[in-house]
């Protein structure tokens, strides 16, 4: 490929491209409130905002818009200046940037996040694409550090 860390790239813009569709058509297709049971008392969509971080923690923090520029801007420049990382770091580090990106977005522009994902069968917060896709990159990343490291023969040692 021709740069490096290209699939930190690849999963950073498609995990941001997808969150940013999903809120669009959230907030094109819902009043604020409303909710669609996609399977009843179990899955639903539910438009709601959000001005704190995960799980509304941290109500109202300006500061919150700060710190996901300063992680999105901290990744990019690992992914630039740092080493060549293998893939399932690359995704994992991508899909944080994605997500960070996705909600900082919504901080800088309205200054709180759509959330719109509702599982209500276990009572859990409702959340969006940018947090699911922080998740599955911190997965990624506990993963591959469990794996052995390989020399550049692709051998592990």
């Amino acid at each position: 490929m021709p740069f490096k860390n290209y699939l930190f790239w690849l999963a950073g813009l498609v995990s941001l491209i997808l969150d940013r569709l999903t809120k669009y058509w959230v907030v094109q297709n819902f009043e604020y409130r409303e909710t669609w049971a996609l399977l009843p008392n179990v899955f639903h969509f539910t438009y709601v905002t959000n001005t704190g971080a995960a799980f509304s923690l941290f109500q109202g923090g300006v500061w919150l818009r700060w710190l996901s520029l300063a992680v999105s801007l901290g990744l990019m420049a690992f992914a630039l200046f740092g080493p060549n990382r293998d893939t399932l770091e690359q995704f994992g580090y991508g899909f944080i940037l994605g997500g960070a990106l996705g909600n900082g977005i919504d901080r800088f522009v309205s200054g709180s996040v759509v959330d719109f994902l509702d599982f209500r069968l276990i009572h859990f917060p409702v959340f969006n694409l940018a947090d699911v896709f922080i998740n599955v990159g911190i997965v990624c990343l506990l993963i591959a550090s469990f794996r052995p490291e390989s020399d550049s023969s692709g051998r592990s040692r």
